[in-house]
């Protein structure tokens, strides 16, 4: 497996649409979701995040959600040839000069989506592909920083647009992290305003030097786009039987970082999927979904966003 990686061309202009679900045949309404605080007794488990590398980078933030299995009857509704097309609004966030984005650099990014998601590098492709439906710029200091949990709720509640299935990216400062991003079940509950994705900005392709050879080829943004599609880290389980809730993604006791080839920390079959978007290993090691992940995906779409 080739880990040379890509140079991204960005792609003209700016699509405004709203997303499009192909599934012939099939008419799928919302479910009921479980309660986030059923706690263990009911299913759940913590949240991820807090994970630093061993350069002392923290990934992700604990967004607090319990995380669920997903109901039996929504578990193989989606057919293999369901296609999706996903809008994703861009919130430039800067303090002054600091983090702005230009648009050939969003496209770029919406680019690298494509890829990862389609297989161009490795695994399936998934039926999901992104397009850049639009961008809006704000100065914000407060909301740049990216320190508290009440700039982002009121940087959420100025700026996001759209509904369920609107993947809004507000790219900031970062805080202490690389990105985080919330599980689809939050749009069922009186928070759905939170729904979405913070990243830093520097993360973005062609964005800065600042993450070079680590963190600069736009995978936290794939790797973050997997939590809003309802996957969990490869890592989420450890070594028990549920793991990450997907069958075709070996166990996995911790957090990969770098390109550890050939670790195998579980004595269940199969090598460490550090190869895997929702992984931790460097940008340059990331090539693949698997197709359990591709389901699972196009499952929770119909569960909560179609």
């Amino acid at each position: 497996m080739s880990l040379v990686r890509r140079t991204l061309i960005p792609l003209a202009g700016l699509a405004l649409l709203a997303a499009h679900v192909a599934v012939p045949g099939l008419a799928m309404a919302k479910e009921a979701v479980p309660p986030w605080a059923c706690g263990p007794d009911g299913g759940g488990v913590s949240a991820r995040g807090g994970f630093p590398d061993s350069r002392g980078t923290i990934r992700e933030k604990d967004t607090g959600q319990v995380v669920h299995d997903m109901p039996a009857s929504a578990k193989g509704k989606a057919p293999a040839a369901m296609t999706v097309s996903v809008p994703i609004f861009f919130h430039v966030i800067t303090s002054g000069a600091a983090g702005n984005l230009t648009d050939a650099q969003l496209q770029g990014q919406v680019t690298q989506m494509n890829r990862a998601y389609s297989g161009f590098y490795g695994g399936p492709n998934t039926g999901f592909s992104f397009v850049l439906a639009g961008v809006d710029r704000t100065d914000n200091a407060t909301w740049y920083a990216s320190k508290s949990g009440g700039a982002e709720h009121a940087m959420k509640t100025a700026l996001k647009t759209g509904g369920d299935n609107t993947m809004n990216v507000y790219t900031t400062s970062g805080g202490a992290y690389l990105g985080y991003a919330y599980l689809p079940e939050i749009t069922d509950t009186a928070q759905a305003y939170l729904d979405g994705i913070v990243i830093d900005w520097r993360t973005v392709p062609g964005a800065s030097d600042e993450y070079a050879g680590l963190y600069d080829e736009g995978d936290t943004l794939v790797h973050e786009a997997g939590h809003w599609l309802n996957l969990e880290h490869t890592f989420y389980g450890q070594c028990n039987k549920t793991g990450d809730f997907v069958a075709d993604t070996p166990a996995e006791k911790s957090a990969a970082f770098g390109c550890q080839t050939g670790r195998d920390t579980c004595p269940a079959a199969g090598l460490d999927p550090i190869h895997n978007y929702m992984d931790y290993s460097d940008d340059p090691c990331l090539t693949e979904f698997t197709a359990g992940q591709s389901q699972r995906m196009k499952d929770a779409w119909l569960l909560y966003r179609a």
